[in-house]
């Protein structure tokens, strides 16, 4: 089960991954990620402390707390 954070790390993450801050995607478990070492543009942090990406070639899964992993990108 996934454990979520608490508010405290959500609005440390909101700080950390503002909008348009640029990531790299590490680790996603889902079949319909995109390839490891993809870049993407932060949209925001949701309640669960999900990153919100806009990946450069198309879609916008998700980087799960927890789960998944990003990293962000000097640019």
């Amino acid at each position: 089960m996934m454990r979520l954070p608490d508010r405290e790390t959500i609005a440390q993450m909101r700080e950390v991954y503002r909008p348009g801050t640029r990531v790299e995607l590490l680790r996603m478990d889902d079949q319909q990620a995109p390839p490891i070492g993809t870049l993407g543009t932060v949209r925001g942090v949701d309640d669960t402390g999900s990153i919100m990406v806009a990946w450069d070639g198309g879609g916008s899964l998700n980087v799960l707390f927890g789960v998944d992993e990003c990293r962000k990108v000097d640019g």
